[in-house]
């Protein structure tokens, strides 16, 4: 069984915060494809990164939680992408593990 994470960001690069429709959909996709959904959103988690020595960014994230029997690398991948592309981001962080539910 594969635990999988998606860590999105809550607000733009100008600060805007992105449209709710656009986090419903998203939550309704994944509930589709893998018939439900852990969505950690009651606080928004604070993600700190270095961009280069003197500079420190900041970001405001929730984070969407699947599980599966297998992970498809090729539909995550692309996956990944439309979200890159949705949030206008270089990157969107995808992270699994291999998990034993009890």
């Amino acid at each position: 069984m594969q635990l999988i994470q998606i860590l999105l960001p809550l607000y733009n690069n100008q600060k805007e915060p992105f449209a709710t429709d656009i986090f419903t959909r998203i939550r309704q996709e994944l509930t589709e494809k893998f018939g439900g959904i852990t969505a950690f959103s009651r606080a928004p988690a604070t993600g700190l990164w270095k961009e280069n020595e003197d500079k420190t960014v900041k970001d405001e994230i929730i984070i969407y939680e699947v599980m599966a029997d297998t992970l498809d690398q090729a539909w995550w991948q692309n996956y990944k992408k439309s979200l890159e592309n949705t949030f206008r981001q270089e990157e969107i962080l995808i992270r699994t593990w291999e998990i034993q539910v009890l």
